[in-house]
Formats: structure tokens, C-alpha cells, sequence
């Protein structure tokens, strides 16, 4: 197992933030991993980006050898307890680790594909370079990164603006609302094989509001040198 690794004392508090919103939210799973199938091969090592409770570990594990991170240690062990609990004798069990996004724990060109589901659009603007600076090392040459993030669109957009596009919610936690230009510059160095806006609609006390996401799926060319 490889070392973990946990934002320090000079990280800002919304990191923290987590641990606290773990305690008592618990997102629904297994989810769909659909938009991996063919694009890696069953061999393949792939790292769950902010893993949560494993609503997409649990199915990574069963189909390729999984790590998941997550900077919430209540995160990771409800994600451990969740796998542990719905595999099979026969399944894998994922590895479950305590890192932040901007310090990863492996080494150079590691994984064959990285899922990024909802994580960066928590970070600040410095933070989310660092971030895709650290993802895009510990790929291999041709790996598959799947990244999807809040839309400006999105009805949640808006509240105590400490960036452009940037909230700070109550309990803490950053919010980030992209635009697609945005998040392609930040896929900058990456082969954007698909971008698409996900938009649907929920009913809240009787009206509709919008629900905005967009998802990337983008390729690296060139590996750090071992």
C-alpha cells in the first residue's frame, strides 16, 4: 500500500470541511461506470478521485483493480465498509486511501484511467492546476481521464462569491461553476476525446430548476519520463 497523504497545516479549511459532511450525507450508489467500456481493457489500474461512500468504487472493483482516494477519513472508511459489505468473496477489494487531490500518494504513470467525478469543482482556482498537475503524472502514456464538474447553468450557482465562479457554502465547502471553455483550458496538455453538457431538471416545492454538469473524457499523450 502506498503512503497517504494529507493536506497540511497550511491548507485551507474547506479540505476539513468533508469530514464533517460525511458524518451525516451519504450519496446513493452503485452508479453507472458505463463511460469506461471501451476505452480500457479489463487488465487495466484505475484511481476513483474523491471516492466518497464508493458509489463508483464498488463497481471499479469489480471490474478492474481499484484504488480510490478521498480527503475525508469518514469518506474512506464508509467507502471500505460499503465494499466490504456488497462484494463477494471472489471480488476485489478496492484499496481505500486519505489523500487530498493535490498531493496524490503513488508514483509517475500508475493508473491506465482516472475517474474525476464532481471533485475539482470543490477546489479553488490555484488548487485545481495543482490538482490536474498531480493527475496528469501519475498517468500512463494513452490513459483515459473521465472528469465531470458543476456547470454555470446549474441551479445551485450562486451565494458567498470568494472567485469568479466560486462559492462558499455554510458548512464550508467550495463550490465552482464551469463554463466548457473553462475546463478545457484546464485540460490543457490532454486530448479532449468527448465533451458534453449534462442538463436535466428536478422539481423542488413544486417548480423545475435546471441541474447542470459537464463531462469531459480526454486522453494523455505523453507520460512523465521513469
Amino acid at each position: 500500500m502506498e503512503n497517504s497523504s494529507f493536506p497540511g497545516n497550511g491548507s485551507k479549511s474547506h479540505f476539513f470541511a468533508w469530514d464533517e459532511e460525511y458524518k451525516h450525507v451519504t450519496w446513493g450508489g452503485p452508479r453507472s461506470i458505463s463511460m469506461l467500456e471501451g476505452l480500457i481493457s479489463p487488465s487495466s489500474r484505475v484511481l476513483d478521485l474523491g471516492c466518497g461512500n464508493g458509489r463508483f468504487l464498488l463497481p471499479l472493483s469489480r471490474k478492474y483493480e481499484s484504488v480510490g482516494i478521498d480527503v475525508s477519513a469518514t469518506a474512506v472508511h464508509r467507502a471500505r465498509s460499503y465494499i466490504s459489505k456488497n462484494n463477494s468473496k471472489d471480488d476485489a477489494q478496492a484499496e481505500c486511501i486519505v489523500s487530498s487531490i493535490t498531493s496524490l500518494p503513488f508514483s509517475d504513470n500508475s493508473f491506465d484511467a482516472i475517474l474525476c467525478l464532481g471533485v475539482v469543482q470543490h477546489l479553488m482556482q490555484e488548487e485545481r492546476k495543482v490538482a490536474l498537475s498531480e493527475i496528469r503524472r501519475v498517468m500512463k502514456s494513452g490513459a483515459i481521464l473521465v472528469i465531470e464538474v458543476f456547470g454555470t447553468e446549474d441551479m445551485r450557482y450562486g451565494g458567498d462569491e470568494i472567485e469568479k465562479h466560486t462559492f462558499r457554502r455554510k458548512n464550508g465547502i467550495i463550490y465552482h461553476y464551469f463554463t466548457e471553455d473553462e475546463l478545457a483550458s484546464l485540460l490543457c496538455g490532454f486530448q479532449i476525446i468527448e465533451m458534453k453538457a449534462i442538463v436535466s431538471e428536478k422539481r423542488f416545492s413544486g417548480e423545475l430548476h435546471k441541474r447542470h454538469q459537464i463531462r469531459a473524457i480526454a486522453r494523455i499523450q505523453n507520460a512523465i519520463p521513469r
